[in-house]
């Protein structure tokens, strides 16, 4: 059983380490950063639309259309990073699938475009 622990003795030390420096930097910017809130640095930003009491209030279907198209063309990258890893052993035909595949999104983005999705009024 010692034997067991001592293998995960590394791994319980850093996770320490971790811990304490996190709880260091929290305490840190809490007692050295200034705390003067005003009223823009409370005010609503980068959503486009202020706060509501009620979360079933209706509006703009946008904002929905927005989102879905930055996590298709966002999620692209999480499909080329292990293909670029791995470019040499795919080979041609690896390429090609991925060529394809960026193709298609493309496409998709020239869609959305020419439909107006991505304008802004």
């Amino acid at each position: 059983m010692s034997d067991f622990l001592r293998e995960y003795l590394p791994i319980l030390i850093l996770f320490g380490i971790g811990l304490g420096f996190s709880i260091v930097l929290l305490l840190a910017s809490k007692i050295l950063a200034p705390s003067s809130p005003d009223s823009e640095k409370v005010s609503t930003y980068e959503c486009g639309f202020n706060s509501f009491d009620d979360s079933r209030m209706k509006f703009d279907v946008r904002f929905y259309l927005v989102a879905i198209l930055f996590i298709i063309f966002d999620l692209e990258v999480a499909f080329l990073f292990p293909w670029a890893v791995s470019l040499e052993q795919v080979g041609v035909y690896g390429w090609t699938v991925v060529m394809i595949f960026l193709l298609e999104l493309f496409a998709g983005l020239v869609y959305a475009w020419k439909k107006g999705a991505l304008d802004w009024e």
